[in-house]
Parts: C-alpha cells; sequence; structure tokens
C-alpha cells in the first residue's frame, strides 16, 4: 500500500510555461479579432443581401444568422479566409475614405 506524500516524482518533466503569442501575430491586422465581430461588421456594412453577392454562400442568403453563419464559417476553412479577405478589404477601404 502506497502513502501519498508531499513530494514529487524526480522522473517527472517539469511543465514549461506557455509559449508567447508567435512573431507572425505582430503583423496580422486579425489578431484578437473574432469571427463573431467579423461577421457582425461585415453584415452591418453590407447587409445580407450585399454580403451573399460579395461571397456567394447559402449561410448568408437562405435564412441568414449570425449564429449559423459562425457555424459554417468555423467547419470550412475556405470560407472563412473568403470572409477574412472581405473584411480586411472594407477595413482598407473604410480607411481610405476617411482621409
Amino acid at each position: 500500500m502506497k502513502h501519498s506524500t508531499d513530494q514529487t516524482d524526480p522522473s517527472a518533466v517539469p511543465a514549461e510555461p506557455a509559449p508567447a503569442a508567435p512573431l507572425k501575430q505582430r503583423h496580422n491586422p486579425l489578431h484578437g479579432i473574432t469571427l463573431e465581430t467579423i461577421v457582425t461588421e461585415l453584415v452591418a456594412h453590407y447587409g445580407w443581401a450585399g454580403l451573399a453577392e460579395q461571397i456567394p454562400l447559402h449561410c448568408f442568403s437562405k435564412d441568414p444568422s449570425i449564429a449559423s453563419s459562425l457555424k459554417f464559417l468555423r467547419k470550412t476553412p475556405w470560407a472563412r479566409d473568403k470572409v477574412e479577405g472581405l473584411y480586411g478589404f472594407m477595413q482598407r477601404e473604410q480607411r481610405r475614405s476617411a482621409t
């Protein structure tokens, strides 16, 4: 019968601290922005019909909602890339028109 002790197992490997954010994220304009924020801002800017015109996906044209769009985009990397690309384009256009 073993008794529990407060001593640590000498063969156990000490846990390493979590790595800092990758350096490539420093220049990523989407770092820290949630997919929900992206979709919400795109819908506010283009509307559902305009968004479906820009990116022809059923989640934007057939009974669209933020929740259903997020569910689809989280499972479909190529569609998420298109949405993130459009968001970047929209952000650049807004900065240009502000100056």
